[in-house]
């Protein structure tokens, strides 16, 4: 699951859940008609607590 963050000014924004990375590029464009110049984003890969613990496992 991807979620994105959209910071516009003093306002942060989080949307999702997007099952790629892809949909919320997408969804990203649309959303960005209605910002200022100046706004910062970012597309975050989001773990399930037993995914992450099955990684720390293995790097164990």
């Amino acid at each position: 699951m991807y979620l994105l963050t959209i910071r516009d000014g003093l306002q942060t924004r989080h949307i999702g859940p997007y099952s790629s990375p892809k949909q919320a590029a997408d969804d990203l464009d649309r959303l960005l008609q209605r910002c200022d110049d100046r706004v910062r984003w970012q597309i975050h890969a989001q773990e399930s607590p037993a995914e992450l613990l099955a990684g720390l496992e293995l790097a164990a």
